[in-house]
């Protein structure tokens, strides 16, 4: 799926683990398999190449460069309204004491993500 913004540039498209668009935080591994972690810059006219700027990697030469990389070796990151561990402890609590039972499976499911996203980095 493609699409293109007035510029005729690629806003949008998708690879085998879901659409990808300028913003969309990521994960991915370089061509030497090293851990990088950004945000979409731009989808380049390249096919199945996005440019990323890297927030977070094992290679500290690349943070705060943009790069380019392979669509397939990207993985989209999950959208999280709560920002911290912290925020999601209280919550749950709250869920807890109101028996909201599926608002709690929602934010259990929530922090093993961002665990999981923190033992990835490093």
């Amino acid at each position: 799926m493609k699409q293109k913004n007035e510029e005729g540039e690629k806003t949008m498209f998708s690879n085998e683990h879901t659409i990808l668009k300028t913003g969309d935080w990521i994960k991915a591994e370089s061509r030497n398999g090293e851990l990088i972690i950004g945000y979409i810059e731009s989808l380049s006219s390249i096919e199945g190449v996005v440019k990323v700027t890297v927030v977070t990697s094992d290679n500290n030469q690349t943070i705060g460069k943009t790069i380019p990389i392979l669509s397939k070796r990207v993985k989209k990151l999950p959208v999280s309204n709560v920002t911290n561990k912290t925020q999601i402890e209280f919550l749950l609590d709250l869920a807890l004491a109101t028996g909201d039972k599926e608002w709690f499976l929602a934010l259990s499911s929530e922090l093993n993500a961002m665990k999981q996203l923190v033992n990835g980095v490093r």
